[in-house]
């Protein structure tokens, strides 16, 4: 399950995760977006329990898109222990995020 986002609830639902977390900035307009979105939801079902999977719609929050310098989306930072450890630019197949993903475990 993808849990959405926001600049208010990012610290506690991704820099104090238990879990390793994947944050999708995204917004509604974004074709390639479209694209990645059932990627995220389709690993987010299978490490369940094990990852964290979140979506930020970039263009209702903008302070978390800017702390991380995100110009460009589809967008994913993976972090672990609150630190970004890994990112993914543009619309990937799942054969480029699952090694990623893996890593995060």
């Amino acid at each position: 399950m993808t849990i959405e986002i926001n600049d208010k609830n990012f610290e506690q639902e991704v820099l104090k995760s238990e879990l390793p977390v994947v944050v999708d900035f995204w917004a509604p307009w974004c074709g390639p977006c479209r694209m990645v979105g059932p990627i995220v939801d389709k690993l987010s079902e299978e490490y369940k329990g094990r990852l964290k999977f979140c979506k930020l719609n970039v263009d209702e929050n903008r302070d978390v898109a800017t702390k991380y310098q995100v110009m460009s989306i589809p967008m994913l930072l993976f972090f672990k222990g609150g630190e970004v450890v890994d990112q993914s630019l543009g619309a990937v197949p799942e054969q480029a995020l699952r090694p990623k993903v893996e890593e995060l475990l």
